[in-house]
């Protein structure tokens, strides 16, 4: 009897079905055999072997590839499918679909960080990361084919991009678009739907000797040479900081976890060693001399679960990418200095705090018996990386979580010698409770609790504060006396924030026109905001802490904008904080979380102008300058990169061509890129002598209370630029290579921008688009410029919100 044809037809379409799913997630275990992690490390001798025998060298010739064309979109939090390349340990982890950026997010996430979380590939496994590299059998053959890597820098090479025009909308660049993170067994679904998706995504490929030796490596077993050792001046630094960070009287003790605490998300570098040895100061069950065993909590105050902490330098083992490189200077100076603020000052500590986190999440009540004055200096000493660390920690990554803060605007701080406050331990114990921040409930906090329970607390310091303001006689903080003029050492007296939409960056000085904002700071709105968003940050937390870290930021803002408003005319303080904040919902946001209009009685600075607002940033910037000729006392800028670098003529000239930008108000700026660097060459000069510039789009909105709707609160009319000559910021969002003739042009084209087919028309003139086949070469060129000028603080720039134009 023959088989009724609807068998047939049955089996035709389960057949179907089964080459479907085949092709979907391939099983190599077939061919290759079982996965399991593979040691990829060799010892000293091993590598010194294999390279004699003409093998690739990692570090040579595989490192620069990785670093060049994978890590500028693959590093730190922001690595796609957590995909982190800035060292081998990441590469050998592999990648995730999990992701560490989740605002739905309802509970927390465990932590994946790299050289933490887990200490071998076995241990990434088990927390569902997948390879990259082969980790079946061992052949030329199965170490191609079973590579993710490889796989994804092939699908470039066979599809690459079109090289004219702006990218298709089939490519998504949007900072919250869908990852698509395919395992090996996954690839070939991936590669049918997206062939145009390969490695480097949404650039141009690899050159062919690059490709060739990243696939000649990997054919050869992606073996790793073992870590650099630490070079041995280092080694004696280490040393001797160790000892000095593990006293064990209960004064060292408290000191030292203060220290770690504010140092902790540093990268720590020894003055005038090696530009590029970097170490990370940890907390360790084991004491100095012993192997490090790092104690891998969430937050850095975290209850340690042993009774005795040591704190212990690692060696950074990655490449150092900008957006998270934030330098910390050691030397015998610093030693000094640290001993003359915390151990000379004769104080007594009892018994140590506990982790309780109503405890160790408020600093003034951990570390209530360290004098106020010395820990405030200890701040201040080094402003530019306890500020920078609010932008460059993971805290600040997306729209939502920058429109806490308004595009551009100058940041001050309160003299430690004049500012009463921020030396009365006294009032400081008193306000313990009042100074507490949402980051002491974790994930627990309920958002009522942001919105109102803490708001509540804000309000009851702030009128205690006034209060007590009120009661000082002869106090300074209405005059120019109250401002801090860096103690002959103002490098990082004056500060300038840029919003670059979904990201933030900070420069020393005050940078471009008068803002239409500044902030104050004193001690204790320092340390409540380093607790809020670095210290007290976790970036696996659940929406809830999210939303409560964004929401009591915007409280901090105000308060730091209050205090700049003490020292303008009793007067205008309200016409200034209403202009600040306009719109019916800014007025009530304001009526609600921040009804004061300043402190204390009538500011004493004698204004001349009608604009007292902008005379009062100049009198502030002329204090600071005056104080400027010759750095006196202790100085921890990194290798003096942060002194000001005299300009060339050429780079006079180009400044004054492009003068006219930064006059412009509205008009077409609102399409222009929020962050672009120019390269301005001049004619056969050579393009190390290029000067470089940064223009930076201020976006102006009517108020900057609200957690969405932000293009409902667009004012494109007030829009400006800032032209910087120095490449700021982390994320690029596009370059720009013009010739010094053809400056005029450019800033005309610019100026009359009315729509966003005049930046398509300026972008084909003079921009360099994802797709341009010299991307690389323009990319490289900032990267080593930024290197080149700035060799202990410099990191690789990410392109991962380079924009499509």
């Amino acid at each position: 009897m023959n088989p009724p044809k609807w068998l047939f037809l049955c089996l035709a379409l389960a057949s179907l079905a089964g080459c479907a799913a085949f092709v979907a997630k391939q099983d190599f275990s077939v061919l290759y055999g079982p996965a399991h992690p593979k040691p990829r490390w060799l010892s000293g001798e091993q590598y010194t072997r294999r390279l004699a025998e003409g093998k690739v060298s990692f570090g040579r010739d595989v490192k620069p590839i990785l670093d060049s064309r994978c890590v500028v979109c693959h590093g730190c939090y922001d690595a796609p499918c957590q995909l982190k390349l800035e060292s081998p340990e990441g590469l050998d982890r592999g990648a995730s679909k999990t992701l560490v950026y989740d605002g739905g997010r309802m509970k927390a996430a465990p932590p994946t960080r790299l050289f933490i979380d887990a200490q071998d590939t076995g241990g990434w496994r088990d927390k569902g990361f997948f390879p990259v590299l082969n980790e079946r059998m061992d052949s030329e053959q199965a170490n191609t084919d079973n590579a993710l890597l490889y796989q994804m820098l092939l699908l470039k090479q066979e599809h690459p991009l079109p090289t004219g025009g702006r990218l298709p909308d089939q490519f998504e660049f949007g900072l919250e678009r869908e990852l698509h993170c395919p395992a090996r067994e996954e690839f070939q679904g991936f590669a049918r739907e997206h062939p145009d998706w390969g490695m480097p995504y949404g650039f141009p490929g690899l050159r062919p000797r690059e490709f060739d030796t990243l696939t000649l490596w990997l054919k050869q077993g992606a073996m790793m040479p073992p870590p650099a050792p630490v070079s041995a001046r280092a080694q004696a630094e280490v040393k001797q900081w160790e000892a000095f960070l593990n006293g064990d009287t209960p004064k060292q003790q408290l000191v030292s976890r203060y220290l770690y605490e504010h140092l902790f998300a540093g990268h720590l570098h020894f003055k005038g060693h090696t530009e590029r040895e970097f170490f990370r100061l940890v907390r360790s069950t084991t004491p100095p001399g012993a192997e490090v065993r790092e104690i891998a909590t969430p937050k850095p105050y975290d209850d340690p679960g042993t009774p005795r902490v040591y704190y212990r330098l690692l060696p950074l083992r990655e490449t150092v990418v900008d957006k998270s490189h934030l330098v910390y200077e050691l030397g015998a100076a610093r030693l000094r200095r640290l001993q003359q603020l915390f151990l000379e000052p004769g104080y007594a500590v009892g018994e140590l705090p506990g982790y309780a986190p109503e405890i160790a999440a408020n600093p003034f009540k951990a570390f209530a018996a360290i004098p106020p004055r010395s820990r405030y200096q200890f701040m201040l000493d080094d402003a530019y990386f306890f500020v920078a660390g609010y932008m460059k920690g993971p805290v600040c990554r997306g729209q939502v979580a920058l429109n806490v803060i308004r595009d551009r605007f100058w940041v001050a701080f309160f003299d430690p010698e004049q500012d009463a406050i921020s030396n009365d331990a006294a009032f400081l114990a008193e306000q313990g409770e009042r100074l507490r921040i949402p980051s002491e409930k974790n994930n627990d906090i309920e958002l009522s609790d942001a919105w109102s329970g803490y708001a509540d607390i804000q309000k009851s310091y702030l009128k205690a504060k006034h209060e007590y303001l009120n009661r000082l006689e002869g106090q300074p903080r209405n005059s120019l006396a109250a401002i801090w003029d860096g103690g002959g050492r103002n490098h990082e007296a004056l500060l300038t924030a840029f919003r670059h939409f979904d990201s933030a960056s900070l420069t020393r000085g005050f940078v471009g026109d008068a803002p239409l904002t500044g902030w104050l700071l004193d001690y204790p709105l320092l340390e409540r905001i380093h607790y809020l968003l670095v210290a007290g940050f976790n970036v696996f937390g659940n929406v809830k802490h999210q939303l409560a870290t964004r929401t009591f930021m915007d409280m901090m803002r105000l308060e730091g904008e209050n205090n700049f408003l003490s020292l303008l005319p009793a007067r205008e303080r309200k016409a200034i904080h209403d202009q600040w904040n306009r719109g019916a919902l800014g007025q009530l946001h304001a009526a609600i979380y921040n009804p004061y209009y300043g402190y204390g009685p009538d500011s004493t600075v004698a204004f001349r102008t009608a604009d007292p607002k902008r005379e009062l940033f100049e009198l502030i910037r002329a204090k600071v300058a005056e104080a400027q000729p010759a750095p006196a006392g202790f100085d921890g800028c990194p290798g003096r990169e942060c002194a000001p670098r005299p300009a060339t003529a050429l780079e006079q000239s180009v400044a004054a061509a492009l003068g006219p930008l930064e006059e412009l108000r509205g008009g077409g700026i609102q399409y222009l890129p929020e962050l672009a660097y120019l390269r301005v060459h001049d004619g056969p000069a050579k393009a190390e002598a290029s000067p470089v510039f940064s223009l930076v789009k201020n976006e102006a909105l009517s108020n900057v209370s609200l957690l969405f709707m932000e293009n409902l609160r667009r004012l494109p009319g007030e829009d400006t630029l800032t032209v910087v000559p120095e490449l700021v910021g982390s994320y690029p969002n596009f370059f720009f290579d013009l010739d010094r003739r053809d400056l005029p042009e450019f800033v005309g084209r610019v100026a009359a921008i009315k729509n966003a087919d005049d930046v398509a028309a300026l972008v084909e003139r003079f921009g360099v688009r994802r797709n341009n086949p010299r991307f690389w070469e323009f990319s490289d060129f900032f990267n080593q410029r930024h290197r080149n000028r700035h060799p202990v603080t410099a990191g690789w720039f990410d392109l991962n919100r380079y924009d499509n134009l």
